[in-house]
């Protein structure tokens, strides 16, 4: 039996709340660490509009805006459930922050670095794996060569590939997440899957997270706010699994009248009993009541 670790405070809520602190800046750091295999240091929390705390949010989505030691945006978003433009949301997403992250008349060679991190609790489009990353690259269709930056590029903008200045996507689709441990980056997954750190699991930034995470450092006030979000988390989720029962009633009610029209129509023009069954892959039990319902009524 899998021995169970410390329950934690569910990372979105942690991130609208506790993580914007800079004391806190270490567990960020870390899960960024990890995830993009280099060390990330956060210089600043930058304000959005979702990022303000509001009681009577409705969203069942919390990101953060982050920038880093070498002025790159980060925007880490977690998304509670589906959305079907959900692509289309995370392009507009790195394309407001470039946009507002550069002056009026400043040369293009300001537009900022900006890496966009999905951790989705859904399965956001067809795929088999966890951890997806998407970058932009130029390849001849000719010769498959890919297009490089010249030399003295590199040197005036201290980047080497053309893809380092294009917007890097992430994707985390934890729902897939088997929880078998593979490396650093899963013990995170892990966490953010089950709001559970392992004793064993030693990631950058879990460590922080077990200690500052933990549901009894926070206040009474804390835990109210919290045991409302997880609330309002909970009717989000209620009220989207009534919708999708109603539609698949409303499907299921179209596809029965819709059956009965066509016994009825074969009925009409002579078509045996056994064969309308056959045809539309029935029971020649259900053909009949169908028939005897609708001679009866009319």
């Amino acid at each position: 039996m899998k021995k169970k670790g410390k329950q934690l405070i569910r990372f979105d809520w942690a991130m609208k709340k506790l993580l914007r602190n800079k004391a806190n800046f270490d567990i960020l750091e870390g899960f960024l660490s990890e995830l993009l295999t280099e060390d990330v240091t956060i210089k600043q929390i930058l304000e959005s509009e979702s990022n303000k705390y509001d009681q009577t949010d409705k969203h069942n989505r919390v990101d953060i805006l982050v920038e880093n030691s070498r002025n790159e945006l980060i925007i880490i978003e977690v998304q509670n459930s589906k959305e079907y433009d959900y692509f289309h949301r995370i392009l507009y997403g790195t394309s407001k922050a470039i946009t507002d992250h550069i002056g009026e008349g400043d040369e293009y060679a300001k537009v900022k670095k900006v890496i966009s991190i999905t951790i989705a609790y859904f399965d956001l489009g067809q795929g088999k794996d966890y951890v997806y990353h998407g970058t932009t690259q130029f390849a001849g269709i000719h010769h498959g060569d890919i297009l490089n930056l010249a030399e003295r590029q590199i040197e005036i903008y201290d980047v080497k590939k053309v893809h380092h200045i294009y917007p890097e996507y992430w994707i985390i689709k934890v729902s897939k997440f088997n929880e078998v441990i593979q490396d650093k980056l899963d013990e995170w997954i892990y966490f953010l899957k089950t709001g559970e750190v392992q004793d064993s699991f030693s990631a950058k930034g879990l460590p922080q997270a077990k200690q500052k995470l933990d549901t009894m450092t926070l206040t009474d006030e804390e835990k109210v706010a919290y045991n409302a979000y997880l609330k309002r988390l909970r009717d989000i989720a209620s009220e989207q699994h009534t919708k999708m029962a109603d539609a698949k009633k409303l499907i299921e009610e179209g596809m029965l009248q819709k059956e009965r029209e066509a016994v009825i129509g074969l009925d009409d023009i002579g078509i045996a009993i056994e064969k309308i069954a056959l045809a539309l892959k029935i029971s020649e039990e259900k053909v009949r009541g169908i028939i005897g319902n609708h001679t009866n009524n009319s």
